[in-house]
């Protein structure tokens, strides 16, 4: 067996070391988890590899794929790659325009969909953007051409294609790029990142060792699989030999994860907060002593330390674990072993009270640049509050600004069709994250913020809003919220309320609200969250501190437009849907 240097290499290894494993992706069909063998994964892979030289791919071209996590995304990965594709996979959440803009600029020939409401979305785009040529879905339509195609056409074909393949195949070199991705564009436009096999491959093989799954153990595949953290974990799991579970979709993760009991998953900080403040809710409300009880593990949790902690402490936490955190681990399957964090900033209070509760998140750094992770902590190595140390092979250094730069086997190839932004990127084989940090004297790094968020006063004083957004968020009565000032006399921010949290609190005081939009009126829930702030702001220095704040009556998510789709605030979006908001803060008033 050959070592993996490309990324469909994984199959080879897949096959000859696990060769009679029944699930190795596995989606729920119809209320079962049914599993596909790891040589149906195989041959199904190289069918869709058969299938593309059938229909007339050549080497380089551009395909994009639009689908929820399935089968049919792993699948139609590896035979792309076999065959020379370079695979575009997108989000399921662009408006048509944004999937004109990739489409267009990535030279798409086909676009692969998942079903019916995907296709309506950008069928109207074949024959306006030159190189779009056809449509297929998974979903069997009536009148459009189906994935099922490709595949039987490679199986009917894979005699035919034999020798083409395996010619392709041979000619892929590890420096080929593999993929071309999207970033998220949350501080600006988006740009397409051209990532090789040595890319993909150097990280994930590294990151398979800290999590050091095993074939007999799940994975659960929850975030988006076209954005890299979630690609690279699923590639990780594979080489690690892990069976692949796919999450039906964001609002079953809870019922998937007691249905599974998977050993892992990745997840970004957004999840882990929803959790958080759903759980609280529920301590809130219980009664009498099970109340007590709860928030006396809570506490304990948010002082938890992995060393330094008295005896009186440990013996606490231990009863706390038994009593409360055990549940906390049944409502997530039971088996977790450690569960992968990226993407955006983990609140350090989330970070103690999950380890507390027995669940060992593993915090890591890196953006789709360098394919991801540049640094990552390991459960024998390992420092809370920090985004781990660096992955090997991977360098980085802070630059006299504060920014970090990264190199190594992960730093892309480049910005597509874009030479001006990668040659500002990358200077000197250093590539310029955009992001500020500083490492430790044991090679631990932290984030401070993007560089391109920080902002400065009228008074020339530095504001950091990732940081203060973070604390904020604590509340569980804040879902989201954009700390703003730059340039002007003082800090403020808009805050999206959490409507669960604040329903309840409406009730419980006998305020009728029937919708966010009609809460965020009412004198006393303004109120309510001013204290919330004023309690906040005895915490941080006067330059910080929220003058003024102002709600909105709805919540922010992907759909919506206000965060990425791996639910990152989108800043430049909220600046420009609630500019007349933030003029009316700084209309003239006194901050005070």
């Amino acid at each position: 067996m050959s070592e993996v240097t490309r990324t469909f290499d994984i199959l080879d290894r897949y096959l000859a070391k696990f060769p009679d494993k029944a699930d190795a992706l596995t989606p729920k069909v119809n209320k079962e988890w049914i599993g596909i063998s790891s040589k149906q994964y195989f041959e199904r892979a190289h069918a869709i590899a058969s299938g593309i030289i059938e229909l007339g791919f050549k080497p380089g071209d551009r395909i994009a794929t639009v689908m929820n996590n399935r089968p049919e995304w792993n699948i139609t990965d590896h035979g792309l790659s076999m065959a020379g594709i370079v695979h575009v996979p997108l989000f399921a959440t662009l408006e048509p325009a944004g999937y004109e803009e990739v489409l267009t600029h990535s030279g798409s020939r086909i676009v692969i969909v998942a079903d019916k409401a995907l296709h309506n979305k950008i069928a109207p785009l074949v024959g306006k953007i030159p190189t779009l040529e056809k449509i297929y879905t998974i979903e069997q339509l009536d009148g459009v051409a189906s994935w099922n195609d490709i595949l039987s056409t490679g199986s009917n074909n894979a005699a035919k294609h034999k020798a083409e393949l395996d010619k392709r195949k041979a000619n892929v070199k590890p420096d080929d790029c593999v993929t071309l991705i999207y970033t998220s564009g949350t501080t600006g436009n988006s740009k397409g990142v051209l990532l090789s096999h040595r890319n993909l491959v150097s990280n994930f093989t590294e990151v398979s060792k800290v999590f050091n799954m095993t074939p007999d153990q799940r994975y659960l595949c929850i975030l988006p699989l076209c954005h890299v953290g979630e690609r690279m974990a699923n590639y990780s799991a594979q080489y690690s030999g892990a069976s692949i579970y796919y999450a039906q979709n964001m609002g079953t993760i809870a019922d998937d994860l007691k249905d599974v009991k998977p050993h892992c998953f990745g997840t970004v900080p957004r999840i882990l907060e929803k959790i958080y403040d759903k759980v609280v809710q529920r301590g809130e409300a219980l009664k009498g002593i099970k109340k007590k009880m709860f928030f006396w593990a809570l506490r304990l949790g948010h002082d938890f330390a992995l060393d330094g902690k008295s005896w009186w402490y440990r013996w606490q936490l231990k009863k706390a674990s038994k009593i409360i955190f055990s549940k906390w681990r049944e409502a997530i399957g039971g088996n977790i072993q450690s569960v992968g964090v990226g993407g955006a900033a983990l609140q350090p209070r989330l970070e103690r009270v999950f380890w507390a509760a027995g669940v060992r998140l593993l915090n890591m750094y890196g953006l789709t640049e360098t394919s991801p992770v540049c640094t990552i902590n390991r459960l024998d190595n390992i420092k809370l509050t920090t985004v781990g140390s660096l992955l090997p092979g991977v360098e980085v250094k802070i630059a006299t600004d504060g920014e970090i730069l990264v190199k190594g086997p992960n730093v892309m190839l480049g910005y597509y069709k874009d030479e001006a932004a990668t040659n500002e990127a990358i200077k000197d084989g250093w590539f310029h994250t955009g992001d500020i940090g500083a490492l430790d004297s044991d090679g631990f790094l932290k984030i401070t913020d993007r560089k391109k968020a920080l902002f400065k006063l009228s008074n020339g004083k530095y504001v950091a809003p990732q940081a203060l957004e973070d604390m904020f968020k604590e509340s569980v009565f804040i879902d989201q919220l954009m700390v703003l000032g730059d340039g002007q006399k003082f800090t403020s921010a808009l805050i999206s309320p959490s409507w669960e949290a604040l329903k309840g609190w409406c009730k419980e005081k006998g305020i009728n609200a029937s919708s966010m939009e009609e809460a965020i009126g009412i004198k006393e829930v303004s109120e309510h969250y001013n204290a919330i702030v004023r309690e906040f702001n005895k915490r941080i220095g006067k330059d910080e501190q929220l003058k003024r704040v102002r709600l909105v009556g709805k919540e922010w998510t992907p759909d919506s437009g206000e965060m990425s789709p791996t639910l990152k605030l989108k800043r430049k979006v909220v600046n420009e849907r609630y500019a007349d908001v933030i003029a009316d803060i700084y209309g003239g008033a006194s901050e005070n």
